[in-house]
């Protein structure tokens, strides 16, 4: 059996620069504030607060990087969505170099992939509350992109 899923929206962050906060007790640590986006699908679409958000980006011994995020998504409809998600993000030594110097790096060369979570209390979009979704990404000038996918 293989997984069926539907495009529920594209989601771009901006960020501000990262608090570099150094070697913790869990790892390389990072925080990157969203400074706001955008949010686009057939069912939902809206922006992304620039007054919640946050990544706690860890970086681990194995020399990958693994995400945890809180956004408030704000429907044009006016509802609101609470978003979480935890991530993975892992290249070579060399692309990893090529992000922290904010290059442009095609997606292909590295992989990106999330597990977002949605919480609302809108009625019109309550059905977010009973999904799950995926989503993969990559940096892109001012931000990060995602296409996320509901999964049927």
């Amino acid at each position: 059996m293989s997984l069926q899923s539907r495009h529920l929206m594209t989601l771009f962050l901006t960020l501000h620069p990262a608090f570099e906060l150094g070697r913790t007790p869990a790892g390389s640590r990072r925080i990157f504030p969203v400074s706001g986006g955008h949010f686009r699908g057939d069912r939902l679409k809206g922006e992304v607060s620039p007054l919640i958000g946050s990544d706690l980006l860890l970086g681990r011994e194995d020399g990958t990087f693994q995400q945890d995020v809180r956004l408030l998504l704000a429907a044009d409809d006016g509802g609101l969505i609470l978003m979480t998600y935890r991530g993975v993000r892992r290249s070579s030594p060399a692309v990893d170099e090529r992000l922290a110097r904010g290059e442009v790096v095609d997606p292909s060369e590295y992989y990106l992939r999330t597990t977002p979570y949605f919480e609302t209390a809108a009625p019109q979009h309550a059905w977010l509350n009973q999904i799950v979704a995926v989503a993969q990404g990559g940096r892109r000038p001012g931000g990060v992109e995602y296409d996320v996918f509901e999964i049927l």
